[in-house]
This record gives C-alpha cells, sequence and structure tokens, in this order.
C-alpha cells in the first residue's frame, strides 16, 4: 500500500494548482457577482489539458487515471468551484461515450474534444420531474426509419447554452421505466432544440445552467450510443466514474475554506490574542483538518478502485457522501469562524458555503448516497 503521489501525479497537480491560484481564483468573485461564463478560462484549461481528460489515447486522448483527474478536480474546486463544474461537467458528458461508444463514434464524436479547445459538451439526465428518480423521466425518443424524433424537457443543464453537441437520455418507453432508457448524441443545435434562460443560482455561479426543451428534434439512429433500454445502466456506470471527482470538489472548497479559516485566526483579535489561540477555534480548524484528509483518502480509494478495474459503487458513494456534507460542515464553520465579516461578500467564505451546498445535491443527493450505500450493503437480505 501506498499514500505518495507519483512524480507524474505532483507535475499535474502542480499545474492544476498554478492555473487554479493564478488563473481561477483571482477572476472567482467578479464571475460569481456577474454570473456570466467564463469561457476564455474553460478554453485555457482545455489548452493545459485539465479538461477532456478521460479520452481514449487511440483517438489522441490522454486517458488520465482516475487517480490523477481526482488530483485535478480538487484543484480546480479550490480556484473556483463554478468554473470547474463546467470543465468537469465536459468530461461527464464524454464519459457515456468513453464507455459506451462504438469506434466510429468515438471518432467522430470525441476525437474533435482532442483538438478544440473551445469544444464543450454537456450531460442532458435530468428533468423537471425526473432528479433523483431518473427512471421516471419523461423525455421520450420515437423512432422514424433512421431517425429519432425526440420530445421533452431537461434542467439543470450544465454547459447548455454554449454546447457543441449533448449527451442525452431519453425514454423509447416510458412504461418501462429504466428498462426503456437510451443515450444518444445531439449534434449542435438542430431544429426544435430551444436553450432556455441561464438560471440565477445560489452558487456555483460562473457555471452555466440552462433547460432543455426538444420539440420533434429529428436526432440520426446511428446516434444512439448502445442499444435501445441500456442507457439507464450506462448512466449509473458514468456517475461511478465521475463520483469521485465531484467528491474531490467537496474536498478542494473545504480545504479552501480551512486556509481562509486559519490565515483568519491568526490575524483577528478579541480579548486582546489572537482568536486562533482559543480552543473552540482550534477545535473546529482540527475537525477540518481531519475530515477533509478523511475524504480525499476515500475519494483517492474510490478512483483507484476505477484504475485497478473494479466495480466502485459502493466507495464512489461513500466517498460523494461523506466529502459532500463534510465541505458543507467545514464552509459553515469557516462563515463562523470569521464571524459577522464571514457573512460578508467582502470577504470569501460565503461563496465557498454557497458553492459547496451543490455537492450535497448535483450527481446524487446526499440522501441518494445513503440509499445506495445501504442497498448494496444489504443485498440479498
Amino acid at each position: 500500500m501506498h499514500f505518495g503521489l507519483s512524480d507524474d501525479e505532483k507535475a499535474l497537480q502542480e499545474t492544476a494548482r498554478k492555473f487554479a491560484r493564478d488563473v481561477m481564483r483571482p477572476k472567482s468573485a467578479h464571475y460569481d457577482e456577474k454570473g456570466d461564463f467564463p469561457r476564455e478560462i474553460i478554453t485555457q484549461a482545455s489548452e493545459l489539458g485539465l479538461m477532456n481528460m478521460t479520452l481514449p489515447a487511440e483517438i489522441g486522448g490522454m486517458e488520465l487515471p482516475h487517480v490523477a483527474q481526482a488530483i485535478i478536480a480538487e484543484e480546480l474546486a479550490w480556484g473556483c468551484a463554478g468554473m470547474a463544474t463546467s470543465m468537469i461537467a465536459n468530461d461527464l458528458a464524454l464519459l457515456p461515450l468513453v464507455l459506451g461508444a462504438s469506434k466510429e463514434q468515438k471518432e467522430k464524436f470525441l476525437r474533435p474534444f482532442t483538438t478544440d479547445p473551445r469544444r464543450l459538451a454537456s450531460f442532458a439526465l435530468t428533468e423537471p420531474g425526473a432528479g433523483s428518480d431518473v427512471a421516471g423521466m419523461r423525455t421520450v425518443a420515437r423512432r422514424e426509419g433512421d431517425h429519432y424524433v425526440i420530445n421533452g424537457q431537461k434542467q439543470w443543464i450544465t454547459n447548455g447554452e454554449y454546447a457543441d453537441q449533448f449527451t442525452l437520455f431519453c425514454s423509447t418507453d416510458t412504461s418501462k421505466k429504466h428498462k426503456g432508457i437510451m443515450a444518444i448524441v445531439v449534434e449542435g443545435r438542430p431544429k426544435g432544440l430551444t436553450i432556455g434562460k441561464h438560471e440565477n443560482k445560489m452558487g456555483q455561479r460562473a457555471s452555466n445552467t440552462v433547460t432543455l426543451t426538444f420539440e420533434d428534434v429529428k436526432v440520426p439512429v446511428e446516434n444512439r450510443l448502445g442499444n435501445e433500454g441500456e442507457g439507464f445502466l450506462l448512466a449509473m456506470a458514468t456517475l461511478d466514474n465521475s463520483r469521485p471527482l465531484t467528491a474531490m470538489f467537496a474536498i478542494g472548497i473545504a480545504r479552501a475554506a480551512m486556509e481562509h479559516a486559519i490565515d483568519y485566526a491568526k490575524q483577528r483579535t478579541q480579548f486582546g490574542k489572537p482568536i486562533a489561540e482559543f480552543q473552540a477555534i482550534q477545535f473546529m480548524i482540527a475537525d477540518m483538518a481531519a475530515d477533509i484528509e478523511a475524504a480525499r483518502l476515500l475519494t483517492y480509494k474510490s478512483a483507484w478502485l476505477l484504475d485497478e478495474g473494479q466495480r466502485n459503487t459502493l466507495v464512489s458513494s461513500y466517498a460523494k457522501r461523506f466529502a459532500a456534507d463534510m465541505g458543507m460542515k467545514a464552509a459553515t464553520d469557516a462563515v463562523q469562524i470569521f464571524g459577522g465579516y464571514g457573512y460578508s461578500k467582502e470577504y470569501p467564505v460565503e461563496k465557498l458555503m454557497r458553492d459547496v451546498k451543490l455537492i450535497q445535491i448535483y450527481e446524487g443527493t446526499s440522501q441518494v448516497q445513503r440509499l445506495v450505500i445501504a442497498r448494496e450493503l444489504l443485498k440479498g437480505i
């Protein structure tokens, strides 16, 4: 058992850390306030190899190990969680193709991402009435010859306004629930696809989030990933692969919150001494540090299992649940340490608290992670 990073992993970490420190963090407050999309920063991340990390080597991709991806994700979230979400949501949208596309589909839909750093993808799974209940989706695809005609709506879709292609999950037969779901690639802006307004979110405001409406949108059958009825399992496998990165987002945010809290506690004086000398503050910081380390190790394990070719469903849910809840507590405690100043937008910790809340919600809520964990542990009962 080895707990150290390899030289290659250290180099990737340093590249991501420098980018987060020098490019992302200085602009994070601006994009949080304005709610604009940091297109140029996203492009720079792609140029540096901090996106499109899963693409196979045979089409010119980096095909980074999952642990390496997790290392990068922590640093990006430390810089700005909203920007990081848009970056990694692109990779999330490409994962179903990495896992389930044919050789020809990979050439057509993945190779362009190895040459064009401005290219973006979007993962379209969630619906207004189907969040945690994926099998309840109502977006339907009706086959007509060599095309599907798609109708329905998707909600909370990251990168939707700027995406060059969408990985869409829809149903060919809603009565079959999860067994009726398929995945298909929607290219560009076909007739009948409407992009809704950008959501005015509480946190992670630098990420672009919209509603997609499909009205008789025609998509070639050849764009389907696998067979009809295989989309649900592909979506679940995709989320197993992506949850370590989402967990790392919470860890990156928590680390930023702890660092701000430590710096502030050393400088802020009350009753004639720095508040860092009070045991109440020391205990809060000690808990942050221990919980961050525990979450990181758990998340590394969930990524390592993937690198070893092993199923990680249980451990990735451990990691996502623990890291998300830990991150929320760390950010909230950082605000508490700052006191009244923590509640002000003039200081950075309130943004971290708003940003990390979303980690408890997207890609499987903390409650859903508990359900997954219980289901895995109680199999056969």
